[in-house]
């Protein structure tokens, strides 16, 4: 672009040049805030647990203080539980008499056998003798008769042995079911996170299934932004976007964020929210998934998105 400003006075060509510089300033400050706009707005969101109480007594130790970090797997809790393991103490004595019980019938039926086998002796000697005419029958059939008695007291000892390893198999479950109720005493922390806001104290009586504190991973942000329907065709599962924060300025931070979801079902704008297009009242949430190691981001705190690929 030329200006002519050949025959023109001093002050007019500055007049004239300083009008072509604001003008300029404008078209390019339209531009970039044209480019600079976001594609989404949106709130930061953090996954959160609510660990509650999985049995029944008094909270011995808690250990839990809103605003701590926790580690994975850390115990945190404890229920007291001095009747859970009186009555696995019981449980116990009660398998060892039926364990002793069942070797008591395994040796009476160790002592049958070994009747059965002398007496088998017995009874072919008295058969050869009774086909040679030495003895009378009577006694043959005196001995066959005991060695029936005999079978029989043998059975019923063996059948015994079932129905003892049957109760010793109910007793080790009854065992393992106290066990299992113990270990649920301990509360252990699901994930590492930080503590959001507890709903118990030390020394308080628990029930099963109430809520003890809520944790936060606060590490991994997600910012729950939405688009319009014109703009789902720019964004898919996966994407590398940008994400703005307010730092000094407005949306002065930008942070690098990964699309993880994308709703397959379209809403009204959230009043919240602000879209590219005001007259939009149907868009579609999206989850970007932002690291926060340094702990800028806080939960409900306001976050932009930008497409990186267009820009």
């Amino acid at each position: 672009m030329k200006l002519h400003m050949k025959g023109l006075s001093r002050p007019a060509r500055l007049y004239l040049l300083n009008g072509f510089v604001g003008a300029l300033c404008m078209l390019q400050l339209a531009a970039c805030t044209g480019n600079d706009r976001s594609d989404g707005y949106g709130n930061f969101e953090s996954t959160e647990i609510v660990v509650s109480s999985e049995a029944d007594g008094k909270l011995v130790h808690f250990g839990v203080r809103e605003g701590s970090r926790i580690a994975k797997g850390a115990v945190v809790a404890r229920i007291d539980t001095l009747q859970l393991h009186l009555a696995k103490v019981q449980l116990e004595a009660e398998r060892q008499g039926l364990v002793k019980k069942k070797a008591e019938v395994a040796f009476d039926a160790g002592v049958y056998r070994q009747q059965q086998r002398n007496l088998q002796r017995d009874l072919d000697r008295y058969r050869r003798l009774v086909r040679e005419g030495a003895v009378a029958s009577k006694q043959l059939e005196d001995l066959e008769n005991q060695e029936r008695v005999i079978e029989r007291q043998t059975g019923a000892v063996v059948a015994r042995n079932p129905e003892i390893s049957d109760q010793i198999a109910s007793m080790d479950a009854r065992i393992a079911q106290i066990e299992d109720r113990i270990d649920n005493a301990t509360i252990r922390n699901p994930i590492a996170g930080t503590v959001l806001t507890t709903y118990a104290e030390e020394g308080e009586i628990t029930a099963y299934g109430k809520a003890l504190y809520r944790v936060a991973d606060l590490e991994s942000m997600y910012l729950r932004a939405y688009l319009s329907g014109s703009q789902l065709s720019q964004v898919a599962i996966g994407d590398e976007v940008n994400v703005l924060v307010d730092d000094a300025k407005a949306a002065g931070r930008v942070l690098r964020g990964r699309v993880t979801w994308i709703s397959s079902k379209a809403e009204f704008t959230p009043k919240i929210i602000q879209t590219r297009e005001d007259r939009v009242t149907m868009v579609y949430a999206v989850k970007v998934l932002v690291r926060n190691p340094d702990g800028l981001l806080k939960i409900g705190m306001p976050g932009e998105m930008q497409f990186r690929k267009n820009r």
